[in-house]
């Protein structure tokens, strides 16, 4: 783990175990609740037996959802794809307005059932071994199935520690952001104001509503595990601060120049280049910080990405 300190230039290399003496009795870790989709769908388009991949991005409502597909050029509305000899069957409805498209399943029993039968886990691209233990690309805490891809800052954490740092008189509160793809799409604009984040569906229960205005008012420090759960509790922070319980969708963009409202520090993997997450962690280090440090990470071998090692901002 490689700590970035927001007073100080100094960078120092730890074991993601010695967090625990970064972090102190009074102050509140914020975790990511969401359950990662058995997202990726391997079929077979009707009518010709071409192969075809559907990638679940998020559910607009009942069998409908929108999702990415390849060939795109050949899968035009009005097709349907049979997945898992015939077990699950979705047709295209329409295109979305960045090149994905609108589908509508059909199936017998349970969606949710079927789809842990006939999906595989949506591994990101530079991955290439399968993944044969699903629970690999889970998070312990994972509760709710919604996400295309995990919060992987929360993958280095096991129940072990979650118990030390509780035992600690720390407190450890929940959030739920459903993480979408467009998270982690390169910004590709000049000018960085005009690059549009998908919105992704979030909640916040009242007990952590609660919990940080607890963590606030005996002086404790706010930490976020990953960028997910960062964009959960400022989307729903007002000017002082202040953390709204409830629900909604956010397209919330944090990048040099944002004022954080909520979190003190966050735990966070090494992020692709141009991605939104590199914007995020420069807007709170600081951008020259930030380049210094992955120089560093680069020389002293960390891995990257997401089974990569961890940083601590704070």
């Amino acid at each position: 783990m490689l700590v970035i300190r927001l007073d100080s230039a100094k960078l120092e290399h730890r074991n993601f175990g010695d967090l625990l003496n970064y972090i102190n009795p009074g102050d509140l870790l914020v975790i990511n609740e969401t359950k990662v989709l058995p997202a990726r769908l391997l079929g077979r388009k009707e009518g010709t037996g071409a192969q075809v991949e559907v990638l679940l991005l998020k559910r607009l409502s009942g069998n409908l959802w929108e999702a990415l597909v390849r060939p795109g050029k050949k899968l035009k509305a009005g097709s349907g794809v049979n997945f898992c000899d015939g077990l699950l069957r979705c047709r295209i409805l329409k295109n979305t307005d960045y090149g994905g498209r609108i589908v509508e399943f059909s199936y017998q029993g349970t969606f949710e059932e079927v789809l842990d039968k006939a999906g595989v886990m949506p591994l990101p691209p530079y991955i290439k071994k399968p993944l044969l233990d699903r629970n690999r690309y889970q998070t312990v805490y994972a509760r709710q199935t919604g996400s295309a891809a995990a919060p992987t800052a929360g993958l280095h954490f096991s129940r072990a520690m979650l118990k030390d740092i509780a035992d600690k008189g720390i407190d450890i509160a929940p959030v739920l952001l459903h993480v979408g793809l467009g998270t982690f799409r390169p910004v590709e604009v000049e000018d960085i104001t005009r690059h549009h984040m998908h919105a992704e569906y979030y909640e916040i229960p009242e007990n952590t509503s609660l919990a940080i205005a607890k963590a606030r008012d005996r002086g404790g420090k706010v930490i976020a595990v990953g960028t997910t759960t960062t964009r959960c509790l400022e989307t729903a922070a007002s000017e002082s601060g202040t953390v709204k319980s409830g629900s909604g969708w956010t397209d919330i963009f944090i990048y040099p120049g944002y004022r954080f409202r909520v979190i003190d520090g966050l735990i966070t993997n090494f992020h692709l280049p141009k991605s939104t997450l590199l914007m995020m962690v420069s807007a709170l280090a600081g951008r020259e910080k930030i380049l210094k440090a992955y120089e560093e990470a680069v020389r002293e071998k960390y891995r990257f990405y997401s089974f990569g090692d961890a940083m601590l901002i704070f």
